[in-house]
């Protein structure tokens, strides 16, 4: 072949192969057109019909670009409006370890800055960027406050001289303060870390004042624009308490000085007292305007307990013990724990002999120190004897060996009866939680013996709480209305719209009103010429009785005093209620402290509750000194050494943990007589 030919040969074929080559290259440029038409069909079906539903995956899955938004957790306020708990904006200092990566230079200015503004120590922060290098949110610090948010905020603005400050943003939260501190420590309660109400109001209401939290999704749209979707938080609801603030300082301050004055006078290291506690109530509607105990707490720092031990005694605390000091600091005296109430029980005594028909009114008893009953002798706290005692007088005097009498006219069966009637033994229904539990606590018609009814008419024998007693003394004085105690008047909105409202609650009617007017005329011989005389206000017309209850185990030399009272005397405004369980003193059975305590609260509450006067406007008695009453007796004194009670727990610790408030009569309506 030529050279020609073979040059001919050489193009034809070369020809060919492109010929084919360009076909091939078509053929697959088509076969690529039609996948994407078939790829674009598909995601067009796809967004058509399921693009609600993989949206959601897409969210779901860019968790790392999405936040939080906290709800703010509902006020408490008083009843006047004013602030005992709420939610201050805080913020949280996050660190975008993978942005501060992302740039050497952005290191050391940034840990700086952390440094500077939020005191994190730099090791911390390294040690952070070491062990979570792609990690696009990691809190460095919780609860920053607002004035270290806007100076890192200044250092963000400024990047002129911070240009290599990255990876840190603030997060915004709250944090729960309460203004004063320890003011109604038991009611109010705090709240956990995790922003659960642990004791009083925030545990009883904290479904209404918990809200929930919002969230704000970073995604990327179909132009693959950045996009946000804010679900926004829904903050909690405004409690409306019965609690004021003024009345409740008035007493606390009062209750504090007694026990500051009596502080380790003959337990040394201890308070004036194991407890004070003051309840202060409407008795028309239910509503306690005051609860106090001492000692109480920070709300703010609910666990420092350097208020009650000194740094020694906490020291030398294992961690169960602090624990166990710390229950016991946070426990409401007033609702958790029940006591025998003393002489203050004898109203009620007689309030159940004239309802059953078993007095009258008119009659009158002899006391010459004792009265045998059973096999016992049980003393009079007058050893020498009252002689002859009307009902007045025996209540006046506080005369045991009167009211024993009483109690055998009455019967076991009646007397168990208005126990029960009066709410001895119930739960009042109070919307707070761990109300004791006291059913067992009270005779019954099958194990009461002729002893115990003598027992119990005093005072002694049965165990109450001090809600129990201020409702029950509240229906007594008020014509016989029993309502349910509570510390909740309302609930507001966030912006403050009245969401619900609680109406005074009428349980049952405990006696007549002929009764009440009855025990109200022989209370108020206690305060003009019988026991209750040291606690006499000037210018009020003041009923009461008052109560000296050993406690068990007997002949320990430990005491519980008490005073209720009320005023004025027709149509009473308010009641009263004092205890002082074990005062730090040499003789526990003096009521001359408890009646100087409760002198001194009335005195002050009154003027501010604006409380009828009297319109003579009669001086009080001066106040006796209590080492000028050790000698005259006390409203009750143990009748015999030997007898034994049948109580499973001395120490008056008788906690429902389990008892849940009922909060279903929301918005009941006024309850009419």
């Amino acid at each position: 072949m030529t050279k020609r030919n073979k040059k001919n040969r050489f193009n034809f074929l070369t020809k060919r192969f492109s010929k084919k080559m360009q076909q091939k290259l078509v053929m697959l440029f088509m076969a690529i057109i039609l996948a994407f038409i078939v790829l674009i069909g598909r995601i067009t079906y796809i967004n058509a019909s399921k693009g609600s539903r993989y949206t959601k995956i897409v969210l779901d899955q860019q968790e790392y670009d999405s936040r939080v938004i906290p709800y703010k957790r509902g006020d408490i306020v008083d009843r006047n409006g004013t602030k005992m708990a709420a939610s201050e904006r805080v913020y949280n200092v996050i660190l975008d370890v993978a942005a501060l990566k992302s740039d050497k230079d952005y290191e050391e200015p940034t840990i700086k800055v952390l440094g500077d503004v939020f005191g994190i120590k730099e090791e911390d922060v390294k040690k952070v960027i070491e062990e979570a290098p792609d990690s696009r949110y990691q809190i460095l610090a919780k609860g920053v406050a607002y004035d270290k948010a806007q100076k890192f905020k200044e250092i963000e603005d400024d990047t002129e001289n911070h240009p290599n400050v990255k990876g840190i943003w603030l997060e915004d939260d709250y944090k729960r303060h309460y203004p004063y501190d320890t003011l109604a420590s038991d009611v109010i309660g705090f709240v956990s870390s995790e922003d659960q109400g642990a004791i009083g109001i925030e545990s009883a209401y904290n479904d209404i004042l918990s809200g929930t939290d919002g969230r704000e999704y970073g995604y990327f749209d179909d132009a693959s624009l950045a996009k946000r979707t804010v679900k926004p938080a829904k903050n909690g609801n405004t409690v409306v308490s019965t609690i004021d603030v003024t009345l409740q300082s008035i007493v606390e301050q009062c209750i504090r000085e007694f026990n500051e004055e009596h502080a380790g006078e003959v337990r040394a290291g201890e308070p004036g007292s194991k407890n004070t506690a003051v309840i202060i109530m409407n008795p028309n509607t239910g509503e306690i305007l005051t609860e106090a105990s001492y000692p109480n707490f920070n709300l703010n720092s609910p666990r420092d307990l350097s208020g009650v031990y000194s740094k020694e005694q906490t020291a030398a605390m294992s961690d169960d013990e602090k624990l166990d000091a710390m229950n016991t600091l946070w426990r409401n005296f007033a609702v958790s724990d029940a006591y025998e109430p003393g002489s203050t029980v004898k109203p009620f005594t007689v309030a159940a002999g004239l309802e059953s028909g078993a007095l009258t009114g008119d009659e009158s008893y002899v006391c010459n120190g004792f009265l045998h009953v059973g096999d016992w002798d049980i003393s009079c706290h007058l050893k020498t004897g009252h002689g002859t005692q009307t009902i007045e007088q025996a209540v006046a005097n506080s005369c045991n060996v009167a009211l024993m009498q009483m109690a055998k006219s009455i019967g076991i069966e009646n007397f168990v009866k208005y126990q029960h009637i009066f709410g001895f033994g119930e739960y009042t229904g109070i919307d707070l939680p761990g109300e004791a539990g006291t059913s067992s606590l009270v005779y019954t018609n099958e194990n009461m013996g002729i002893t115990d009814l003598a027992i119990n008419s005093f005072g002694q024998g049965f165990n109450v709480t001090m809600t129990q007693m201020a409702a029950a003394f509240s229906s007594l004085v008020n014509g016989g209305l029993y309502y349910e105690p509570h510390v909740v008047k309302q609930i507001q909105d966030q912006s403050g719209s009245v969401v619900e409202t609680k109406n005074p609650v009428l349980l049952r009617k405990t006696v007549s009103a002929e009764t009440s007017a009855m025990v109200k005329q022989y209370m108020k011989a206690v305060m003009t010429s019988g026991t209750g005389k040291g606690a006499q206000v000037p210018g009020y017309d003041i009923g009461a009785k008052t109560g000296t209850a050993e406690k068990l185990p007997r002949n320990q030399g430990k005491y519980l005093l008490s005073f209720i009272g009320y005023a004025p005397q027709e149509n009473p405004e308010v009641v009263v209620y004092v205890v002082i369980d074990e005062p730090n003193v040499e003789r526990q059975d003096n009521s001359a402290y408890v009646l100087g305590l409760s002198q001194k609260i009335m005195s002050q509450v009154f003027p501010y509750l604006n409380i009828t006067t009297t319109e003579s406007g009669d001086t009080a008695p001066e106040n006796t000194d209590p080492a000028d009453t050790a000698s005259q007796g006390t409203d009750y004194e143990a009748f015999d050494s030997e007898y034994e009670d049948t109580y499973t727990n001395q120490a008056g610790s008788y906690v429902d943990e389990n008892y849940t408030p009922d909060l279903d009569d929301w918005a009941a309506g006024q309850p009419s007589e």
